[in-house]
This record gives C-alpha cells, structure tokens and sequence, in this order.
C-alpha cells in the first residue's frame, strides 16, 4: 500500500481525580475521557527498511522532536519489533491541529495514528483491541485514542471502560499561550495538594447517559486544576470570561492549560467563543463536539 491516512481526534477530561502513587511512582487517576472533534492528521507511507522518518506540519510543529524519542515512531517501532514485522520502514507526515503541550493529548494521539496506519500499511490485520496493549505501553492517553467515544480510564487511564452516553457536547477550546508540562503539573500537585478518591461520581455517569448536558456541565471535575492554575494564574481570568459569557461549564482539559467550555447548542459555543476570541489572555479559539470516534483510516 503506497500510503495510509488516519483521522484521530484530541480528548477532554469530563473528570480527572488523582488518588494515591503506585510502585512505580505513577498516580492512580479515575477519569472520563471524551473524545471530541480536534483532530491531526497522520500520513504514512512505505520507506526502506530500518528508516523510521517524522515530519511535522501545523499547529506547534517546531517545537516538536522528530527523532526516535518522538512517539510516532517508538509506535511503529514497538508494533514492528512485537509483530516481527520484516523490513519495516515508514516516513510519517503529521498535520497538527492539537494544541501541543495542552492537556488535549495530541502526542498520545498521533502514537495511536500511527499504530493504526502502521498496522494496515504492513497488512498486519489487527484489531482496535489487539493494539490497545501496545498502546498502553506508549502512554496512559494513547488507548483511550485508539478507542474514542467517551470512556472511563482507571490505573493510570489506560485501563477503560466504554459509557453510554445520548446527544452532543459542543466544546469551546482555549489555547493558552504557553503550554504546560505534565509532569510539572502533577509536582505541584503533590507539593500543593493530598491525593483523592478515584471513583468517578455517578451522577456524571448518569447524565451522560440521559443526555443532561446541564447535569454534565455542572459535574465537570479536575483534581489537577488547581495545580495549572497555580502554575498559569491567567487561566482563572480566561474560565471567569467563557462562564460570563454563558458558557454551562468549564474544566481544565488533563494538565492543562487548554480551558474547555461546555454548551448546549453550536449557538452558545459560537457566543462564548466570540467573547474568548478578544481575550489578550487566549491565544486561539477552537470549537469542537463530541463524543466522536477514535483514530481512524480516511
């Protein structure tokens, strides 16, 4: 096959709890991801063997590595080497419209791109659940964006479980300026705050479900909010401008900085888009809806 295309889309964090470390010194989280309508793009094509190239184009695309440390090609990689695949070689090209940095997991996502192109650039066959425990190995985010839908993540978010949920959630997306470490994120957390409960409220899970766009908004959760904020104080002007401008609900996307807005209609996220979009605190404005699906052959 000369060339395979994949769709894979970015994620919100409905609920983010923080509880105790592991072992391994990992944070055990309950979480409900959804994945909504940001999407990248990944182009893959056949290369000679052992040549693993990485090309980016778009948003934050100079600031992103393209050797081997990139998760694009440790993706291919681990699929080559665990599928013994013979002669493996591929060059990627990534579209970026994930915010890099922004807490919508847009690195995880273009690994489980890449899983996904590889896998039917090489013939290998495989299924959405064959790859998930590859997946799992590259990063806590990167099954759930083989997946898509709205899910429940428990361990460190790679362990899911998939939510019924009715209607549309139409997403307003803040970009900040600068973006925000992950690991960062968490030491301040630690610094600042004591570990959670890890069970998702049912509440939520029960307005998803029901199709209560309100009941969602006013459930949304981020133990991890704090701890952005503290890190990037400007981020409680831009949530107190989305919230005055009727916005039903708003969360700190993962680690941050990106702040989603929930609404009920795509009228409402183009007013409290409009009111964003002037905010010298905002760098960009991005609509979205979800739940939508996960990486995907175009």
């Amino acid at each position: 096959m000369a060339e395979v295309v994949v769709k894979v889309p970015s994620k919100v964090n409905l609920a983010l709890l923080v509880g105790e470390t592991d072992p391994e010194g990992y944070h055990r989280l309950g979480t409900v991801f959804q994945a909504v309508s940001l999407h990248d793009e990944v182009r893959a094509r056949s290369a000679e063997p052992g040549c693993f190239r990485l090309t980016f184009r778009g948003e934050g695309a100079s600031f992103l590595p393209v050797d081997g440390t990139n998760l694009v090609t440790r993706a291919a990689r681990l699929l080559a080497e665990t599928h013994r695949v013979r002669d493996a070689g591929v060059d990627f090209l990534v579209h970026k419209h994930i915010p890099v940095a922004g807490g919508m997991a847009g690195g995880s996502a273009d690994a489980a791109a890449a899983l996904v192109a590889c896998n039917e650039l090489w013939g290998l066959g495989l299924r959405t659940d064959d790859l998930h425990p590859l997946a799992a190995q590259l990063g806590s985010d990167v099954p759930f964006l083989l997946h898509g839908g709205t899910a429940i993540g428990a361990g460190r978010g790679e362990q899911l479980r998939p939510l019924r949920t009715t209607g549309t959630h139409h997403w307003v997306l803040a970009l900040s300026h600068s973006g925000l470490s992950t690991p960062a994120v968490f030491k301040e957390f630690d610094r600042t705050t004591s570990p959670r409960p890890t069970q998702v409220a049912p509440e939520l899970l029960t307005a998803l479900e029901q199709g209560d766009v309100a009941g969602v908004a006013q459930l949304l959760t981020n133990d991890l909010a704090a701890a952005a904020l503290s890190l990037q104080p400007d981020l409680a002007e831009v949530i107190r401008i989305g919230m005055g401008a009727g916005a039903l609900g708003s969360v700190v996307s993962g680690s941050g900085p990106t702040i989603a807005f929930l609404c009920d209609s795509e009228a409402l996220s183009l007013q409290v888009g409009e009111a964003l979009r002037v905010s010298s605190r905002v760098r960009a404005v991005r609509r979205a809806v979800g739940p939508v699906p996960g990486a995907r052959i175009e």
